[in-house]
């Protein structure tokens, strides 16, 4: 998959982002470069992410997000079997909160 998505385009889409510093400039980039719901979309994803790692069940992450059962399947396929990107980003925040 990251051969098909790797390339100059996508690698300074990357550095873009990379150069934000704080959540507002967070949702100022991503709210001119998404739509709304997009944006609402990766968020759920994210979220399902978050709760499948704490093994919550995909009847309570349906309640909790409204993610269907094809999202909360593809999220769980990602963490099993992907590039590891969401344990990668959730240990980070994990640190963070740590440090708190």
């Amino acid at each position: 998959m990251r051969d098909k998505l790797k390339n100059e385009a996508t690698d300074t889409l990357f550095k873009a982002i990379l150069q934000l510093k704080d959540l507002d400039e967070c949702y100022a980039f991503f709210e001119d470069l998404c739509t709304i719901n997009e944006l609402q979309s990766m968020a759920q994803r994210f979220e399902v992410a978050t709760m499948l790692k704490s093994d919550q069940t995909y009847l309570a992450i349906a309640s909790k997000t409204g993610a269907s059962t094809a999202t909360i399947s593809r999220v769980n396929r990602s963490l099993t079997y992907g590039n590891d990107g969401y344990d990668l980003v959730l240990g980070r925040l994990r640190e963070e909160e740590n440090k708190k």
